[in-house]
């Protein structure tokens, strides 16, 4: 099979969609499992809905909020004001750690109240773990942002970039901090409240599939080369597909490892992410925590850095969750792992008393996100940055979350995808 479109699109996750609701027409988009979604996919099982990762939506635009919300039931969507907790020392402290650390025990509360008062502040920071010493003093980061972090990244944080997780982490002067001892309220996180489709991410997911011709979606199928020379790509089943535009969703260091050119697998081998083990949980019956939405655990005596409560947001009368796992990029995850690290976590949520000896699991599923977190640096941001520009020129683009390899929110990445196409039709 030969092929010729103006926009061929890799990957039909969010970005992909998106880009495709707003081009002209002439695209196709090869997808390589045999359901769009990406990241975004949600999975039904008995009475359960979970997502492949907890996916809560934050809209800033109204044009993306309004077409979701516009296309669904009123009564389908579910707003709620942030509920989450950090499981310190056995007790609940309000996230993030550093506004509440007057909630702490009194010496605990002293030592980080006496570092950040007299931390050393600098105009320029190493990396990210210089940048949290700088900013909140030793107790605040050694009690919770090293840990935690470390438990996230899974990688030494002297290797991100200063500002490594951008908009998205939660800074907070003296006044502010100060302040909050009173108040109580964050103001610090980008995502205070946000609305949640009772049948999960996946339905807005579906909005966009459903506005597409589906004869312009290729599912299972896989790039395996590209050609830039001939502007084409050829696919796992020999077909070939020349382009115009080649729009990269993929995640970047896949979409390298595409071009015959040790430049680009140069570039692959430096990149830096980790991969997250994601367990969803369906018990019979509720937990204790039922107002809460997610837990932060700094503890490296816990094998899970984060859990996230979907009962609480679909407001269900059965304890669903999810549980995420961090591993570096090298990790080899086996399935004997996988059953270890689900008895770790079932032991773990007891010990926690997130669940008791009453509560029985039902079902349950297990993904790996490969990659999960990419790791920001400014050595390959400088070389990623100059890559795009030179695969510009050629009229490739490489966006979303993963393909153009940042940190950013689901709408960030469908608007970017709409900015690209409507500028490419404007050309």
């Amino acid at each position: 099979m030969e092929r010729n479109v103006k926009y061929l699109i890799i990957g039909a996750g969010i970005s992909g969609l998106t880009f495709a609701n707003y081009a002209d027409g002439d695209y196709l988009i090869v997808e390589k499992e045999d359901e769009v979604g990406g990241y975004c996919r949600t999975i039904k099982e008995k009475d359960y809905v979970w997502d492949y990762a907890g996916h809560f939506f934050h809209f800033s635009t109204d044009e993306f909020k309004k077409r979701f919300i516009d296309s669904v039931d009123e009564d389908e969507i579910i707003y709620k004001d942030k509920n989450t907790k950090i499981i310190y020392k056995g007790e609940l402290v309000d996230y993030p750690f550093q506004t509440n650390i007057h909630q702490l025990e009194k010496s605990e509360f002293i030592d980080c109240l006496y570092d950040l008062f007299h931390k050393e502040e600098k105009e320029e920071y190493d990396n990210f773990l210089d940048m949290l010493y700088g900013k909140f003093g030793k107790s605040i980061v050694e009690k919770f942002l090293k840990p935690y972090n470390e438990k996230l990244y899974a990688v030494d944080l002297t290797t991100l970039d200063k500002d490594a997780m951008g908009r998205f982490f939660p800074y907070a002067d003296i006044p502010a901090i100060i302040d909050n001892m009173k108040a109580n309220k964050d103001s610090t996180s980008y995502n205070n409240s946000f609305l949640y489709p009772r049948s999960g991410a996946g339905s807005f997911i579906q909005i966009l599939y459903d506005a597409l011709d589906k004869e312009k979606v290729l599912l299972n199928h896989v790039v395996d080369k590209i050609d830039r020379a001939n502007k084409k790509v050829i696919l796992n089943d020999g077909s070939e597909i020349s382009y115009e535009y080649l729009i990269n969703t993929s995640p970047l260091n896949r979409f390298l490892t595409l071009f015959d050119e040790e430049k680009m697998h140069e570039l692959q081998s430096r990149l830096s992410y980790n991969k997250v083990l994601v367990f969803n949980l369906g018990f019979n019956k509720k937990s204790k925590y039922t107002k809460e939405h997610w837990f932060y655990i700094p503890d490296k005596k816990i094998n899970f850095y984060r859990i996230g409560f979907y009962d609480n947001i679909l407001d269900a009368d059965k304890l669903s969750m999810y549980i995420e796992i961090g591993y570096s990029k090298d990790a080899v995850v086996t399935q004997g792992m996988i059953d270890e690290q689900l008895r770790l976590t079932l032991e773990n949520l007891l010990k926690l008393g997130i669940i008791d000896e009453e509560t029985k699991l039902e079902a349950h599923s297990t993904i790996l996100m490969d990659p999960a977190y990419v790791h920001i640096n400014s050595e390959t941001d400088a070389q990623i940055t100059e890559l795009k520009k030179n695969l510009a020129d050629e009229n490739i683009y490489t966006i979303g979350r993963y393909g153009a390899w940042t940190y950013c929110s689901m709408e960030d990445s469908m608007i970017a995808a709409k900015n690209l196409a409507e500028k490419l039709k404007d050309n």
